[in-house]
């Protein structure tokens, strides 16, 4: 009896011994599969799209399952591009078409008030047609004004800021920007002050005789600039002055853009590069606040950023920072 109670108790810590590594092996055996599962999906998420070889294992069905995931999300981002670069081709197809007519008003309003004015009330001008040519222009620039902002939400909302930085001077997309302002800051006596080059503060290595070079994208860039600019002749008073000033340092180029303007409350500074933020301040101006948005989108995705310096009734100072172009460092990697 002795013997066998022995025995009894020999076989149940074998058979317990027994469970413990079986349970540890399906432990292990699950552990690993879940792993690989994580590994995959995380692969899917972060965009490589790569199917698995798989067998007759036990995870079979689920990296089939998984591959047709892939396949499916792969067609889906593909027919998701297409249809963005249609919409794209249509958006610059309407906005040049009604571009052109819009200009062409603008234009044609602009030589009526020239002539009217050159005529005066002795060539049978009377004052009423006068304002209402004044009417005129204000509704064309107003209909200009609406239509660049609705491209630009167009744009930031469907994910069609397409980016292709190189090597640029950075004093060209300066004056690209500035040119864009020219007439609204010439309607209201506004001054743009642009930093010469032989004025920019140099830090660390000099500059090739090609200019100050910055690595960004051209066209988004200049759009960006532009929009700071655009907010600040239309939030300056007439007759003041915008700076404009360029600094180097050792990665970043900074463009300071200083207006005379109202300023911009400290609780809000942080909120302005938001997309449709608007102040209240300025909540009687035209706008979609959708500017300054594109501005940080337009930096970020090139490796730089943008902050802002301003205080109530002191004016604000914007400052952009790109990427600088050092010869033989290679691109930047953002």
């Amino acid at each position: 009896m002795e013997k066998f109670m022995i025995c009894m108790a020999v076989l149940a810590a074998a058979v317990g011994i027994a469970i413990v590594c079986i349970r540890r092996y399906y432990r292990k055996r699950m552990q690993a599969a879940t792993q690989m599962l994580l590994e995959r999906l995380d692969r899917a998420i972060g965009g490589e799209m790569q199917e698995e070889i798989f067998d007759e294992s036990v995870d079979a069905a689920v990296t089939e399952r998984l591959n047709r995931l892939l396949e499916l999300t792969n067609m889906h981002q593909e027919q998701a591009e297409t249809e963005r670069d249609t919409i794209k081709s249509i958006i610059s197809n309407i906005t040049h078409q009604i571009r052109t007519p819009v200009t062409n008003i603008m234009l044609y309003t602009g030589l009526l008030q020239e002539i009217v004015a050159a005529l005066g009330q002795d060539g049978g001008v009377t004052e009423n047609i006068s304002h209402l040519l004044l009417k005129l222009q204000k509704q064309a620039d107003k209909l200009d004004f609406f239509m660049k902002e609705l491209v630009k939400s167009t744009y930031t909302e469907q994910e069609m800021i397409s980016l292709h930085p190189e090597m640029t001077d950075v004093q060209e997309i300066v004056a690209a920007a500035c040119q864009t302002v020219e007439l609204s800051a010439m309607k209201k006596g506004i001054v743009i002050a642009v930093q010469s080059a032989g004025d920019v503060q140099q830090h660390g290595k000099e500059e090739t005789a090609d200019g100050i070079l910055c690595y960004a994208d051209r066209k988004w860039t200049v759009e960006a600039l532009a929009n700071v600019l655009d907010n600040a002749v239309k939030y300056s008073p007439s007759g003041s002055r915008i700076d404009v000033r360029l600094r180097t340092g050792e990665s970043f180029l900074c463009v300071e853009v200083e207006d005379r303007g109202c300023g911009i409350r400290e609780e809000e500074q942080g909120r302005i590069f938001e997309r449709f933020y608007r102040a209240e301040e300025v909540s009687a101006e035209p706008g979609f606040g959708i500017g300054l948005y594109l501005v940080r989108e337009v930096l970020s995705r090139q490796g730089g950023y943008a902050r802002v310096k301003s205080a109530p009734g002191e004016g604000t100072t914007m400052y952009l920072y790109l990427s600088r172009y050092v010869a033989g460092a290679g691109s930047p990697h953002f």
